[in-house]
């Protein structure tokens, strides 16, 4: 996967054709985000991160989809205007991506297939309630795994272009467990 990950085509959020190959020798915090989510919030966190780990060599991506609850509707431009104003976002930010289903984006196949289970203690209880408001609002339930189970589930590559941990939705990036992982992909 180390090398095939930095291979794998994508678009910046501007439609430029790109690939992760510039971000080689980083450690990477790849995430599928949402605007109209109860976790929306967690770019303010993720921009924190950014922000502080940086000059370490962290860079957390941006992957806008849509996949869950219609909750990224927007345009790329929209998403990328959304971002920078409300959350000040600087991190890199790509086109919307499909992350679940026959149309899944090869980013995203390629990482689940590298790390098929996401690490969140309470990630039974977050599915539960997820799929009574999925229910309840007649959509679908929730992916099994190792399909993405929501908006904002992480994963975090190493140096070398591994999957080094997936994190659930619910675990929001500035947790305890998520910055140990950070700082020791750094470290390594």
């Amino acid at each position: 996967m180390s090398t095939k990950i930095y291979e794998i085509p994508v678009q910046t959020i501007t439609g430029e054709p790109t690939s992760l190959a510039a971000y080689r020798g980083k450690v990477l915090l790849v995430v599928n985000v949402a605007s109209k989510c109860g976790l929306t919030k967690q770019y303010d966190a993720l921009e924190q991160l950014y922000a502080r780990f940086k000059d370490q060599g962290l860079v957390v991506l941006g992957f806008p989809a849509n996949d869950f609850g219609a909750q990224e509707p927007g345009s790329n431009e929209e998403i990328a205007t959304f971002c920078k104003a409300t959350f000040g976002v600087e991190f890199p930010m790509f086109s919307k991506i499909t992350v679940t289903g026959p149309a899944t984006d090869p980013l995203y196949k390629a990482l689940i297939e590298a790390e098929p289970k996401a690490i969140g203690e309470t990630r039974e209880g977050f599915r539960e309630k997820l799929n009574g408001f999925l229910s309840k609002n007649g959509f679908a339930a929730t992916n099994p795994e190792p399909g993405i189970l929501w908006n904002f589930e992480k994963f975090l590559i190493g140096r070398d272009g591994k999957v080094v941990a997936r994190f659930s939705p619910e675990v929001v990036p500035d947790d305890p467990a998520v910055l140990a992982a950070i700082e020791a992909a750094l470290a390594g």
